[in-house]
């Protein structure tokens, strides 16, 4: 058994590794001020970049979900390695000779991950030597027919698997794998006899990780007399999880964080088809339907950030074979699409060709042409809905309109929900406003196929989220009017002297869409009495439902969203008053609707006090705006 690392060495190791190299393998990173950088947290799900990154100091924080540490915890952490797992593997990357206590020395065998990874690795380098043997022919035929010649074999690391029921096992037990350890890497299997090669007489593809580890293979069938599924792939191992790797991440990474975009293909082959022909942003699932930790991937190399500045900046370009299972596949993603905030796309080649096919019968510049022609993931989706219609009939373009409200009704973004109600009044054939009342009723119900989640609206309050740990100002919705809510209680409960007594009063006794942030403000109407001591915000803390008490302290300490060297105090006051302002507006516009709807000669004393309040409204307003 080894010693202990040197505290030295330990040390030494960690200021020459730039933390931003290393986290940079799992998040896209960009800059936020001097001497920092930020990207989605690899630890939570989130819409906007909470996790920081300094170089300088070799930490990393994350103000979303609290992780903290440097590169060993990080490594630690994402890859479930030991802690002298991460000193050594960052010691050999940078090529620094570890010394230990009582003159030990490294223990090759450490760590059943390490292992797992060491015989994938082997695994994966003797299936590439197997390539060029004369039992490989079948594998170097179908590659050859599909148009991938020796050195897109070499740059994807293909590899043949022998029909033999022990000839990997027993390479592999020649340099030193245990057969536990071979099972526990999911390459053999156990039978009655003893163990067998999982991959035999197959075409291998090796998946690893974004640092280049390999995870595990996909076996693609070649002999008439296999019996087994078209692909076999590594089962579930303790480093191989099939619902968060995607084939060929690791050669699309740089690319995809540079270029903001990610091409989501089908098959091992669609990837190579992509790559070879110059979209090197491709990627693909491995024997699973791309789903939630798919996204969280994705999200994660993209920088997929949702906020004004950036939202739509990030390309997701789905490609989709024409068949059952790709439509059941288009639905799926149309299922999650929301959970994007970068732009969302399909690409359908021609002829329903995949990539691969359509290289292979057209030429690299058809694969690039299908990228660059991507519709609109909703536009795709809504003129699938239209198929299924004759809309040379009333009757099929009203069924047509039935079924397609509820998809554009799932258009959270106001401006493109606007602009799909159009465009499908221009598809049908029919008047935009007619169209927008269908659309206006869809809104609440769910989709029924495509599945689609419905918007979420702040007209009317929401029932607050039941969250094990509360609501969170993170998990906020961005749309204004939370927004607006969120400052004014910031400003409230930071600067309550420059808001004043009677502001704060007043703001709280408005209505709030969010009802999460209204738990808050009734927290702070009931604690008035307290208001301006040290103990006022612990009173409002007291006041709330337990779950909201973390809300109440974010609030109390979120950056308030104001420029620097500008004076605090004013925006502050300002912020309540649009609340009060945003209040009266409403009031005012609900009077001046039941005046229209009153009859004045009929009613003239309800009229003559709807008069009354509605100068009274207004003189309230100006009286707002002129403090």
């Amino acid at each position: 058994m080894p010693g202990l690392i040197r505290r030295n060495d330990i040390d030494e190791v960690r200021s020459r590794v730039n933390i931003a190299d290393i986290v940079g393998d799992y998040v896209a990173l960009r800059g936020a001020g001097v001497g920092s950088l930020k990207g989605l947290c690899p630890f939570h799900d989130e819409r906007s970049p909470s996790f920081h990154v300094r170089p300088q100091v070799g930490r990393y924080h994350c103000f979303g979900c609290g992780e903290d540490g440097d590169v060993f915890t990080f490594l630690q952490k994402m890859d479930g390695t030991t802690f002298t797992e991460a000193v050594e593997r960052m010691a050999a990357r940078i090529g620094f000779e570890l010394h230990y206590e009582d003159g030990g020395q490294a223990n090759s065998d450490h760590g059943n991950r390490a292992r797992i990874l060491g015989a994938n690795q082997a695994a994966a380098d003797y299936f590439v030597a197997q390539l060029a043997s004369p039992g490989a022919e079948p594998g170097r035929l179908f590659l050859g027919e599909r148009g991938f010649d020796p050195s897109a074999a070499q740059r994807f690391g293909i590899g043949f698997a022998p029909k033999s029921y022990d000839a990997l096992s027993t390479h592999l037990k020649t340099l030193g794998y245990s057969e536990a350890e071979l099972l526990a890497a999911g390459l053999v299997g156990q039978g009655d006899r003893g163990i067998y090669d999982r991959f035999r007489g197959r075409l291998v593809w090796p998946i690893r990780d974004v640092t280049g580890q390999t995870l595990g293979f996909g076996a693609r069938r070649l002999l008439d007399d296999d019996q087994g599924p078209k692909y076999l792939n590594t089962p579930e191992t303790a480093v191989y999880h099939k619902s968060q790797v995607l084939y060929g991440l690791d050669l699309a990474k740089r690319d995809i964080s540079r270029g903001r975009q990610v091409v989501v293909v089908e098959g091992y082959t669609d990837v190579m088809a992509c790559h070879l022909a110059g979209v090197t942003t491709a990627v693909a699932t491995c024997g699973t339907a791309f789903g939630v930790d798919h996204i969280k991937v994705v999200r994660r190399m993209l920088g997929d950030v949702e906020n004004a500045d950036s939202r739509g900046l990030g390309e997701v370009v789905f490609t989709f074979d024409p068949d059952e299972a790709g439509q059941k596949a288009a639905s799926r993603a149309f299922g999650e699409e929301q959970r994007f905030a970068a732009q969302t796309f399909v690409a359908v080649a021609p002829d329903g060709l995949d990539p691969c096919d359509l290289r292979l019968s057209r030429g690299d510049d058809a694969v690039r042409r299908l990228i660059r022609t991507k519709k609109p993931m909703f536009e795709f989706m809504i003129r699938r809905v239209l198929g299924a219609y004759d809309l040379d009939t009333v009757e099929g373009r009203v069924s047509a309109l039935r079924a397609s409200a509820p998809v554009v009704a799932g258009i959270r973004d106001q401006a493109l929900n606007i602009g799909y109600v159009r465009n499908l009044a221009g598809w049908l054939g029919m008047d935009p406003v007619e169209v927008g009342r269908a659309v206006a009723a869809a809104k609440g119900k769910t989709p029924q196929e495509p599945q689609a989640p419905a918007a979420r609206r702040q007209e009317e309050p929401q029932q607050p989220q039941q969250q094990e740990d509360g609501p969170s100002l993170m998990r906020l919705p961005t749309d204004p009017a939370t927004r607006l809510e969120r400052d004014a209680l910031m400003a409230m409960l930071q600067q309550p002297d420059a808001v004043g007594k009677d502001l704060v009063q007043r703001a709280t006794q408005v209505p709030y869409a969010n009802a999460s942030l209204a738990v808050v403000r009734d927290g702070i109407s009931v604690s008035m009495d307290a208001f301006g001591t040290p103990g006022w915000i612990e009173r409002i803390v007291a006041e709330v439902p337990a779950p909201f008490a973390t809300l109440v302290r974010e609030l109390t300490v979120a950056p308030i969203p104001e420029r620097p060297n500008r004076d605090i105090s004013i925006y502050c006051k300002a912020v309540a008053t649009d609340i009060v302002e945003r209040d009266l507006l409403r009031r005012k516009a609900e009077l001046l609707g039941q005046s229209q709807r009153t009859d004045q000669a009929a009613e003239p004393e309800k009229y003559r006090a709807l008069q009354v309040e509605l100068v009274r409204v207004e003189a309230e307003r100006r009286a707002l705006r002129t403090e």
